[in-house]
């Protein structure tokens, strides 16, 4: 393994910018990521685990630190007897390939989210979501290394890990923590999950029989092409900011005001809203774009690098719109993704 040092960060994330990094390594076992952490012990060095960067904003400025590069491989699945799935996964595998595997092999479970770029460690730190469904939904075990005490630990899902967007990866708790394995509960039959609009709309205007796992895995795809900016021309890491989650009365006191606004129960009197809707119906900033950084008007909550925009011009307009949202109907936004 090779410490090499000032790595321009800008090609290793989605949002393609960044500065450097100080260090930066690339580890493929655990052996290896156990060096990359007694380097950082050793030179008192603060650190960063880099999957694929599509959930990451990195600094215009030099990261005085160690990036890890997480490329840690392999997969497997084990049928058991309830008709269940045991489909793992190291963190540094793609989490679409691992998608792609599992609809091949008609595993259900993780169809829903299609076509998110990134790493299965990624997916598991960010909890990713979309069209219903979330990575903590089928997850039961996340193989960690705790850097406190340099073991191989594993959680179970008993010990409630996962949040909307969110993990205890993400918190003081788990600050510790590195996932290098994931292991997912899929089914060998199961129902599709149908619930969200865009892909009930997808399939009523289409002429389909019998609706496969591998039919939603394409609406998904076709949905979110039109959805999110090309990768290969723009910068992003998808939706920036999460939904809200309010209480019952500021709930009801919004619904009387905007009665259109998408918003769904989550639990207790809570009450999670549709960001997009607020930023394209209420702020009025759907397309809005400052230089080279904007919304992508085909989906509000993607702020997207439309070419030479920096780190600085995207946290900036990210602040903008936070701003503009507390000022017009009083409720804070947080990130999805995450600022180093």
């Amino acid at each position: 393994m090779i410490f090499r040092e000032n790595v321009p960060l800008s090609g290793l994330n989605t949002f393609k910018t960044g500065g450097s990094a100080k260090f930066f390594c690339i580890v493929g076992t655990v052996d290896e990521l156990k060096n990359a952490v007694c380097f950082v012990t050793e030179n008192k060095l603060p650190f960063f685990v880099l999957g694929g960067g599509s959930n990451a904003l990195f600094s215009d400025r030099v990261f005085e630190g160690l990036v890890i590069k997480m490329e840690m491989m392999g997969r497997g699945a084990v049928e058991k007897e309830n008709g269940t799935i045991h489909l793992s996964a190291a963190a540094g595998e793609s989490w679409d390939k691992l998608v792609s595997l599992a609809v091949g092999n008609n595993f259900y479970g993780i169809e829903n989210l299609s076509g998110i770029p990134g790493t299965v460690g990624g997916a598991a730190v960010q909890n990713i979501g979309a069209y219903g469904a979330e990575a903590g939904d089928s997850i039961i075990e996340v193989e960690i290394l705790d850097v406190s005490d340099m073991k191989v630990k594993t959680l179970n899902v008993k010990e409630r890990l996962f949040s909307y967007r969110d993990s205890i990866f993400k918190k003081l708790e788990g600050k510790n923590y590195i996932v290098t394995r994931v292991l997912f509960r899929l089914k060998k039959e199961g129902e599709l999950n149908m619930k969200y609009k865009d892909i009930r709309e997808y399939f009523e205007n289409k002429n389909f029989g019998e609706i496969t796992l591998k039919d939603l895995r394409s609406a998904v795809l076709e949905i979110r092409s039109k959805k999110f900016p090309n990768l290969n021309k723009f910068g992003t890491a998808g939706s920036f900011f999460k939904n809200p989650t309010v209480n019952k009365n500021f709930y009801e006191s919004l619904r009387e005001k905007y009665p259109q606004i998408p918003t769904y129960p989550v639990g207790g009197e809570n009450f999670r809203i549709s960001l997009a809707w607020i930023l394209d119906n209420i702020c009025g900033l759907k397309g809005f774009k400052k230089g080279a950084v904007g919304l992508y008007e085909n989906q509000p909550l993607v702020l997207t690098n439309f070419g030479g925009a920096s780190a600085n011009d995207i946290k900036n307009l990210a602040d903008e719109i936070a701003r503009t949202v507390k000022e017009k109907i009083g409720i804070e936004i947080d990130p999805e993704v995450v600022c180093v």
